[in-house]
């Protein structure tokens, strides 16, 4: 009498998810993502309102050779309130996906670049890098959020090309 029991070695994950079920899964991530970006834009777009939000965005803005010149021409809160503006027109583009692909791809694009800028903070702002700068955990999410931007956008410009295909233009 054998008491050994074979264990088998292969998941069947194909047959628990499948194709069709893995698919709707990353539609629904996609989404998710795709609108929990388009939240933390509002959030922090808003946020650039406030007069405390534009103190403490006025040390990254300061020394940022790509930004420092609001400062020249605009007030803390007005080069604040830009910012803010810019956050909340890229969320709206982004949330157009249901409605334009095109559009939506155009926010993520913009999103992408809005990201890179920011993340460059952490070497243009004085002391950034370091773990115990106020705003390192501030800017470091800023590469999740990048991720974020470049996923929706691939597949809102994935779903563009396909609408012009589908149309028979390029």
């Amino acid at each position: 009498m054998s008491t050994r029991v074979e264990a088998r070695t292969e998941f069947p994950a194909s047959n628990i998810f499948g194709y069709t079920r893995a698919r709707a899964l990353e539609a629904v991530g996609t989404q998710v993502l795709r609108y929990g970006l388009v939240l933390v834009l509002v959030l922090f777009g808003i946020s650039k309102f406030t007069a405390a939000e534009a103190e403490a965005i006025k040390p990254l803005v300061t020394n940022s050779p790509i930004m420092s010149w609001m400062y020249g021409v605009l007030s803390d809160q007005g080069a604040s309130r830009l910012i803010g503006s810019i956050e909340l027109i890229i969320a709206v583009l982004i949330a157009a996906r249901p409605v334009s692909a095109r559009a939506s791809t155009i926010g993520s694009a913009l999103a992408v670049g809005m990201f890179l800028t920011t993340l460059s903070f952490l070497f243009s702002t004085p002391g950034a890098l370091g773990a115990t700068h106020p705003a390192h955990g501030f800017l470091l999410k800023d590469i999740v959020l990048l991720a974020a931007a470049i996923a929706t956008g691939t597949e809102a410009l994935r779903a563009t090309t396909e609408e012009s295909e589908a149309r028979g233009r390029p």
